[in-house]
C-alpha cells in the first residue's frame, strides 16, 4: 500500500486523497512490534540452555519459564500502539496501552528472575559462553527498566523521537540479541567446527565488547532527557560532550569485533580438537534442560543385548 502510494497515484495513506496516515502508523507497528520479540525469545531460549549448563542446575521454574515465553509471545501482539501516544490517540486507549506495556513486564520479570535463581547456590562457571549470557540478562534488564519509563503516556510524549528511546531499544536489541548471538556462538561452536576456541580471546572479546558498548549507549539516556532528537545530522554544543564519549564506545565496540575475528582465526590455525562434550559431563544430557526430577521414562527397563 505504501509503495503504490509513492509509485502509482494511490491514496492509502494520503490525507488529501481521503486516505489515513495514522492507520498506516497502527499497521506499521502492529508489524513492528511483535518483530522485535521474534528477535529476542529465541535469545530468551539459548541463555535458558547456557545459564542451565554452566550453573549445572536444570531450570528454576521450567513450566514458569515456559508460560512466560508464550504470554510474552502473545502480549508482544496487543501492545504496538504504546510508539505512538503523540498521534492524538483518546486518553482511554493510552490508558490501555500503558496498562497492557506494563503488564508484559511481568512474564519477562519471571524470566530474570528465574535464571537468576538458577544460578543460585549453582555450581557456576564462568566460561565465555556463561559471560555472554550473564552479560544479556544485565543489559536487558536495565533497557527493561527504560521501557516501564517509556510505557507511560506522559513520560513518553517529552521522551518520544529522542535519544532515550535509542538507547532504551538499543539495550533490549542491539545488546540483549547479540550478546544472545555471541553466547550461542561460543556455546556450539565446538559442536559445529569440531575445534576449540580460546578462552583467553573469548573473554576479551566479551569485556571489550562489554565495557564498549556501555560507554556507546548508556549517555544516550542523558542525551534524550536532554532533548536531544534522534535523526538528525547536526547539533547544538551542549549535546556534543556525551556524544564524544558515545563516538569513544563505539571504538572501543569496534575494538571488540576485532578481537572476535583474532579469535576465530586462532581457533582455526590451531585446531585444537573439541572433546565429544566440551562443557564436561551432564551438560548437555537430557536432565538439563527438563524440569527436577525429569519426567518418567522406560530407557532404563529396556532388555540389554548380552
Amino acid at each position: 500500500m505504501l509503495l503504490t502510494d509513492r509509485n502509482f497515484g494511490t491514496t492509502f495513506f494520503t490525507a488529501a486523497g481521503g486516505g489515513d496516515p495514522i492507520l498506516f502508523q497502527h499497521l506499521f507497528w502492529f508489524f513492528g512490534h511483535p518483530e522485535v520479540y521474534i528477535l529476542i525469545l529465541p535469545g530468551f531460549g539459548i541463555v535458558s540452555q547456557i545459564v542451565s549448563t554452566f550453573s549445572r542446575k536444570p531450570v528454576f521454574g521450567y513450566l514458569g519459564m515456559a508460560y512466560a515465553m508464550v504470554a510474552i509471545g502473545g502480549i508482544g501482539f496487543v501492545v504496538w500502539a504504546h510508539h505512538m501516544y503523540t498521534v492524538g490517540m483518546s486518553t482511554a486507549t493510552q490508558a490501555y496501552f500503558i496498562a497492557a506495556t506494563m503488564v508484559i513486564a511481568v512474564p519477562t520479570g519471571v524470566k530474570i528472575f528465574s535464571w537468576i535463581a538458577t544460578m543460585w547456590g549453582g555450581s557456576i562457571e564462568f566460561k565465555t559462553p556463561m559471560l555472554w549470557a550473564v552479560g544479556l540478562i544485565f543489559l536487558f534488564t536495565l533497557g527493561g527498566v527504560t521501557g516501564v519509563v517509556l510505557a507511560n503516556a506522559g513520560v513518553d510524549r517529552s521522551l518520544q523521537d529522542t535519544y532515550y528511546v535509542v538507547a532504551h531499544f538499543h539495550y533490549v536489541l542491539s545488546l540483549g540479541a547479540v550478546f544472545a548471538v555471541f553466547a550461542a556462538w561460543y556455546y556450539w561452536f565446538p559442536k559445529i567446527t569440531g575445534y576449540m576456541y580460546s578462552e583467553f580471546w573469548g573473554k576479551l572479546h566479551f569485556w571489550t565488547t562489554f565495557i564498549g558498548v556501555n560507554i556507546v549507549f548508556f549517555p544516550q539516556h542523558f542525551l534524550g532527557l536532554s532533548g536531544m532528537p534522534r535523526r538528525i545530522a547536526d547539533y547544538p554544543d551542549a549535546f556534543a560532550g556525551w556524544n564524544y564519549v558515545s563516538s569513544v564506545g563505539s571504538y572501543i565496540s569496534a575494538a571488540g569485533l576485532v578481537i572476535f575475528f583474532i579469535g576465530m582465526f586462532s581457533a582455526f590455525s590451531r585446531k585444537e580438537k573439541a572433546a565429544a562434550n566440551p562443557w564436561g559431563p551432564g551438560a548437555t544430557t537430557l536432565e538439563w534442560t527438563l524440569p527436577s526430577p525429569p519426567p518418567f521414562h522406560q530407557f532404563n527397563e529396556l532388555p540389554r543385548i548380552k
